[in-house]
């Protein structure tokens, strides 16, 4: 059995060239679920649409069978707070969804989140959404060589909870390449200076979870559904980035430029 790296792979020239490839298409995916995105469709729906596009692009769906998971994609619903598994829950006016994906493209792994505001959404949740996007890419604008995964956490922690919300702590960002998950652990919380210090090449995910309410999360009996304990909303955003020789690079920009509400 293979053991996992105690130290991040620093990736040179070709593997930027594989990940650009697949961040991209990454991105594509959730371009093109965005127009489905609406009252009365299924997250299975999504799931499906999402699954078949994979198919159609020659692409694997990497969660689908991940450790036994069995859809394709992630679709998290209003107090979901990640792993919602794709069913027969119909998305209803006023809803907020985030929608997971994580396709193999010639063997490198893509990942990004984005949050879907459906139909009327009240201003708490927009409000909600808004502040979770600004705080992933605060925390992506903390990362350059010679900087901290604790400048990252920090840069998150800041802003989440000095406008009022909690950072869900179970969870974090994680290397990536040519496995889904891989080091570092980059936590969405810490101290400027702590922790792992950033090199060029380095690869991973950036995936903050905010909560109205308190951070607290619980599993539901499928084994993956992760809600808040109190109910509350949750959202969530994802990139994957690389570091540079100057500062980062996001791998899994929208072409759309559809990369946070409202996508138009």
């Amino acid at each position: 059995m293979l053991k996992k790296p105690r130290q991040p792979v620093i990736h040179g020239a070709d593997a930027f060239a594989a990940m650009r490839k697949a961040g991209r298409f990454t991105a594509e995916i959730l371009d093109y679920i965005t127009p489905f995105v609406k009252p009365g469709i299924t997250t299975g729906e999504i799931d499906r649409l999402c699954h078949d596009y994979h198919v159609a692009h020659g692409a694997v769906p990497g969660p689908l069978g991940f450790h036994g998971y069995p859809k394709s994609i992630c679709t998290s619903v209003n107090h979901v707070i990640c792993h919602g598994v794709p069913g027969d829950l119909v998305l209803k006016d006023g809803d907020i969804i985030n929608i997971d994906v994580t396709p193999i493209v010639d063997h490198w792994f893509g990942d990004s989140s984005r949050m879907f505001l459906v139909g009327d959404v009240s201003g708490v949740a927009r409000d909600l959404v808004k502040a979770t996007y600004e705080a992933m890419m605060r925390g992506i604008g903390a990362v350059k060589p010679d900087a901290t995964l604790g400048d990252v956490g920090h840069a998150i922690q800041s802003f989440a909870e000095g406008r009022g919300y909690s950072i869900v702590r179970d969870f974090a960002g994680h290397g990536i390449g040519r496995t889904m998950h891989t080091v570092p652990q980059v936590l969405h919380y810490g101290s400027p200076g702590t922790d792992l210090r950033l090199e060029p090449g380095m690869f991973f995910t950036i995936e903050p979870m905010l909560n109205i309410g308190k951070p607290d999360a619980r599993i539901l009996a499928d084994g993956w559904t992760v809600v808040t304990r109190d109910g509350s909303l949750s959202a969530q955003f994802e990139h994957t980035v690389a570091v540079t020789e100057t500062g980062v690079e996001i791998f899994t920009l929208s072409p759309n430029g559809w990369n946070a509400p409202p996508y138009t």
